[in-house]
């Protein structure tokens, strides 16, 4: 299936209420849906790109808008833990628990996959992402579509993920009909994935929901909770690798356009020496900096090319795809990104994502 051609007509974006979506407004976008058609629409984490789970035909279109590999499976949104539980094989205890304590919210999860679950969703393997998400109008669609919705990230792949509508028609323009504008995201990086097919919960991908809060969740079951030995996976959409069991796994994901240089801040001497070496022209017009503590003055910079980001995690998690699609929109060609600190666990979702873009 491929997708629009360029002079299709422009995405239709719809304003859509958070706090009380219009229920004309979802009834078209649900009627879309059942149609096998795309849809962006907001959660809490990113847009996501959505059709029909149950529809291969739909899901290839996802695929096509994208450019996404077909190794890389997609995860499945659904209105509630029920529907998750008629969708899997069977559903594990640690599946169960951290659905009751965690849903609707930014986790993932993935369990064996039913037999309705086509095999373009999970990329041929036999487990599924399912994930129910904790958003106004996100909700009111999958309970009006009445079918389950795949849904990875209303752009392209490998690029920036969409934290606002108009980040999704800056990304995939006419390759996807209609898009749902509920504002900006209020997590604004990808959800947790964790693995609960086997006898430890592995988190595939980190997110805002952490470790700690997992193993509260799961406090009396007799599971452990570990970190999933990371596999880099090449972005090249022709390669055909394994398929991972969980999407955003690729070495090189979350990116912009540009080069990106990620720092420590002990480390802003040599940034400074490096940028000094380059042409001016580049160095003064082609660069984007985010910075938490260093200034732009320490990276011999002009302050008007500094992009200062908050110093609390969920806070620059919200402004970080932001930041860089500020990056792709006034054509950098080199952004430099100051490291959150280290071994701290807050942090750790986004410093996922800045290691994937920096590869």
């Amino acid at each position: 299936m491929s997708p629009l051609p360029d002079d299709a007509p422009a995405s239709h974006v719809i304003a859509v209420d958070p706090q009380a979506p219009d229920a004309t407004v979802i009834a078209e976008a649900a009627a879309r849906l059942q149609r096998g058609e795309l849809v962006a629409f907001p959660t809490e984490t990113v847009y996501g790109l959505g059709a029909n789970a149950l529809d291969a035909d739909a899901v290839a279109r996802i695929y096509a808008a994208k450019g996404r590999p077909a190794w890389n499976p997609v995860i499945v949104h659904v209105p509630s833990i029920d529907a998750a539980v008629e969708l899997a094989g069977s559903w594990p205890p640690a599946a169960a628990r951290l659905a009751e304590r965690c849903w609707p919210g930014p986790l993932t999860l993935v369990v064996p996959a039913g037999p309705r679950i086509p095999s373009i969703v999970t990329a041929g393997r036999p487990a599924v992402a399912l994930r129910v998400p904790d958003h106004p109008v996100a909700l009111a669609l999958l309970r009006a579509a009445g079918v389950p919705v795949a849904a990875p990230s209303a752009n392209r792949f490998t690029q920036v993920s969409p934290t606002t509508a108009a980040h999704v028609v800056q990304s995939l323009g006419a390759r996807v009909p209609l898009v749902l504008d509920g504002g900006p995201c209020a997590v604004g990086i990808e959800s947790t994935v964790v693995d609960c097919t086997g006898d430890t919960v592995r988190i595939l991908r980190p997110g805002m929901l952490g470790r700690e809060t997992l193993e509260a969740a799961l406090s009396g079951l007799d599971v452990e909770v570990t970190h999933a030995v990371h596999r880099a996976i090449a972005h090249d959409a022709t390669a055909v690798p394994e398929a991972p069991l969980a999407p955003g796994m690729a070495d090189r994901h979350y990116a912009p356009q540009a080069d990106v240089w990620l720092f420590e801040a002990r480390q802003a001497g040599d940034i400074a020496q490096a940028l000094a070496a380059r042409p001016l022209d580049t160095h003064r017009t082609a660069l984007v900096a985010l910075l938490r503590t260093v200034t732009p003055e320490a990276l011999g910079i002009d302050a008007a090319c500094a992009v200062r980001m908050p110093t609390d995690a969920g806070s620059y998690a919200r402004a970080l795809y932001a930041a860089l699609h500020h990056a792709d929109r006034v054509g950098a060609t080199l952004v430099c990104i100051e490291a959150p600190p280290p071994d701290e666990p807050a942090w750790e979702g986004v410093r996922d994502r800045l290691t994937r873009a920096a590869r």
